[in-house]
């Protein structure tokens, strides 16, 4: 039904929409989130090597409905941190979420990551619930966060 491959070029304009659109709906279109950060509109720069790598998902018409990526948490031996989990709403509610994570993680396995960091923030509490279902536990706030209003942080052994 959905179709998971990684990101390309072609791709920046729609992920950086499914990640602006949902910030927005939940306040976080505030600095100190990924909604101004300068490289949100050419993330696959960014993304597409060993260490670091995002996945769209499509529906059965080649539409971008969501995305997860992963990149090396220097702060942490051997983590990654999972990045950018968005759905569009009417893909959300079906377990679309959990698939992700699962997926993602093993991506992280075979990089050869042995932990998952994650941030997030109060205002996202469908995603902490979903979090918590595979496994992250609540950690306490690293020194080195990448986004300063990110109040939520989680850490799960691969």
């Amino acid at each position: 039904m959905f179709k998971y491959r990684e990101m390309t070029e072609a791709d920046n304009e729609a992920v950086a929409a499914l990640v602006r659109d949902n910030l927005k709906k939940f306040g976080l279109d505030i600095p100190g989130t990924v909604y101004f950060d300068a490289g949100l509109d050419r993330l696959s720069d960014f993304y597409g090597n060993d260490e670091r790598r995002y996945f769209v998902v499509e529906d059965k018409d080649g539409r971008v409905i969501g995305g997860i990526g992963f990149a090396r948490f220097e702060p942490m031996k051997d983590t990654a941190e999972l990045q950018k989990l968005y759905l569009i709403d009417s893909a959300k509610g079906f377990g679309l979420g959990y698939e992700l994570i699962g997926f993602i993680e093993d991506k992280m396995r075979d990089a050869g990551y042995k932990q998952s960091y994650l941030e997030t923030h109060d205002n996202l509490q469908a995603a902490i619930h979903i979090y918590g279902k595979c496994g992250y536990k609540e950690i306490d706030r690293p020194k080195e966060v990448g986004h300063s209003a990110m109040n939520r942080f989680f850490l799960k052994t691969l």
